[in-house]
C-alpha cells in the first residue's frame, strides 16, 4: 500500500513539473509571438539581430522546442506505451524529427554565436552534439529492437530537452544568490542549465538496471 502511494506520489510529481515547466515556456513563447526585435532575450543580442540566418534558427528554435518539451508526458509512461503504443511511436517520430532535424541545425547556430565568449559557446555547442547524439541513440536502439537502451537513451535526450526549464531556474537562483557579474553568470549558467540534469539521468538510469537484465519483452512490429 506505501508502496503504491508513493509511486503515485512520484508520479504526480512529474506531470506537476513537467505541467509547470511546459507552462512557463509556453508563457515565453507567446512573448516571441510578436516578431519585435526588443523583448526578452533578444534584448541581450542586438549584434545579431540583423543577422537573417541567427534570426531565423532563433525564431526556429523558440516555436519547435516546445514540441520535444511536451513529449515527456506521454514517452515515459508505461500504461501509455501499454494502451497507445501505436501513439507512442507517432509521437517519439515526432519527437526525433524536431530534434535531428528542426532543432539540431538551429539549436547549433545560436550556439556559435552564443554569449559567454568560449565558455559559453563551448557550452552549448557540446549541448547540441550530445542532444543529438542521444536522441539517434534512442531511436536506433528502438529500430534495433533494444528497448532497455532505447529507454536509457530517451532519459538522457529529454534530460538534456528539459535544459529549456533547468537553464532558466539555475538564472533565477544563481543571480538571487550571489552578487555575480552577469557574463560570468551566463558562462555558468550555459552549463549547470544541462550538466545537472544529466547527472540525475545517469542516476535514474544506473539504479534501475539490474532489472534491465531481465529478458526483454519484445513489442510487436507494425
Amino acid at each position: 500500500m506505501l508502496k503504491s502511494l508513493g509511486l503515485v506520489l512520484r508520479i504526480f510529481l512529474v506531470y506537476m513539473v513537467l505541467s509547470v515547466a511546459c507552462f512557463l515556456m509556453l508563457r515565453t513563447i507567446f512573448g516571441y509571438a510578436s516578431f519585435r526585435d526588443d523583448v526578452q532575450f533578444l534584448q541581450f543580442k542586438q549584434p545579431y539581430i540583423h543577422n537573417t540566418v541567427w534570426k531565423t534558427s532563433f525564431y526556429i528554435h523558440v516555436f519547435s522546442a516546445i514540441i520535444a518539451l511536451f513529449a515527456g508526458f506521454t514517452q515515459f509512461s508505461s500504461q501509455f506505451l501499454k494502451d497507445h503504443r501505436l501513439m507512442h511511436r507517432l509521437l517519439g517520430r515526432i519527437y526525433v524529427v524536431d530534434i535531428l532535424v528542426i532543432n539540431f541545425p538551429a539549436a547549433m547556430i545560436m550556439g556559435i554565436y552564443a554569449n559567454g565568449e568560449a565558455v559559453g559557446k563551448t557550452a552549448f555547442i557540446l549541448l547540441d552534439c550530445l542532444w543529438f547524439l542521444f536522441t539517434w541513440k534512442a531511436y536506433s536502439s528502438a529500430r534495433g529492437r533494444n528497448f532497455a537502451s532505447h529507454k536509457d537513451y530517451m532519459m538522457r535526450s529529454y534530460a538534456l530537452t528539459f535544459s529549456a526549464i533547468t537553464l532558466r531556474a539555475w538564472k533565477l537562483i544563481l543571480s538571487h544568490s550571489f552578487v555575480i557579474d552577469p557574463m560570468e553568470l551566463y558562462k555558468i549558467d550555459a552549463w549547470m542549465g544541462f550538466l545537472p540534469n544529466l547527472m540525475v539521468a545517469e542516476w535514474m538510469i544506473r539504479s534501475r538496471r539490474p532489472r534491465n537484465r531481465e529478458p526483454i519483452a519484445q513489442m510487436p512490429s507494425g
